[in-house]
């Protein structure tokens, strides 16, 4: 009767055992296809972020090269045409007055696609030419802090740019801002950003929801796809403030 106990425990034990072997097997399946998936979005994110700067870049250069010449060209033919009648000379005053206006639009639309000063000085220039044109257009102070000149990888520099970009277009939207500081430095191996406005505070979580572009999922994107952290502080009429950690390896 002992015997047929201790067999009986015997088999439990055993049983208990496989059944705990199964449950490990299962459960670390589960977690090397989640980490398999995540791994499969990153690559994902990643040509998919690509495939929009190349499209971007070849729009940029195409308006640059190619329409912009054009345009600079037709407008030079139609101040050369000589004209005696009075209203003849003012419609093509208005038409050449027309012209600049395109290529100006143009150029802010061939700069927000690709700032050429990105890939001719890096993304120090890029970031003093970008909080230029917002101050020139906008109602805002943009204070500006670099420590010194930061270095990052020049592939990863148009991210960066993005990210900062994403972050001062949300603060024009929703702040109503009358300063905006915004500080690059090098600590510990990372690359940290802080991006600070005096304005009217918003809820990031509501305006995710609320939001009809793609802007701030791609910015979770970039940070994501750079392996960053993003944290952000904002409290009614007292601002907002985006903190952000880029490793720079």
């Amino acid at each position: 009767m002992v015997t047929n106990n201790s067999h009986f425990f015997d088999a439990i034990v055993i049983l208990a055992i496989l059944i705990g072997i199964i449950l490990i097997y299962f459960i670390v399946t589960i977690i090397s296809y989640h980490r398999r998936y995540i791994k499969l979005q990153k690559e994902r994110i990643f040509a998919e972020i690509t495939m929009q700067e190349n499209e971007r870049r070849r729009i940029a250069n195409d308006l640059h090269d190619s329409l912009g010449p054009l345009l600079s060209s037709v407008k030079l033919n139609i101040n050369s045409i000589d004209i005696s009648n009075k209203q003849d000379e003012e419609i093509i005053s208005r038409a050449s007055k027309r012209i600049d206006e395109i290529i100006k639009s143009m150029r802010q639309i061939s700069y927000n696609l690709l700032p050429n000063t990105l890939q001719r000085n890096g993304l120090n220039e890029a970031l003093r030419e970008f909080v230029k044109d917002i101050q020139s257009r906008h109602n805002m102070q943009v204070h500006l802090y670099f420590p010194k000149e930061v270095s990052f990888a020049k592939e990863k520099e148009i991210h960066v740019f993005r990210i900062v970009q994403e972050m001062l277009h949300n603060v024009l939207k929703h702040a109503n801002a009358k300063n905006l500081y915004i500080s690059i430095t090098e600590e510990n191996g990372n690359l940290q950003v802080m991006v600070k406005d005096d304005g009217r505070g918003f809820d990031l979580e509501k305006s995710k929801k609320e939001s009809k572009g793609l802007g701030l999922k791609s910015l979770e994107s970039r940070i994501e796809m750079l392996n960053g952290q993003l944290n952000f502080e904002s409290f009614p009429n007292k601002g907002a403030s985006y903190f952000l950690k880029l490793p720079l390896q």
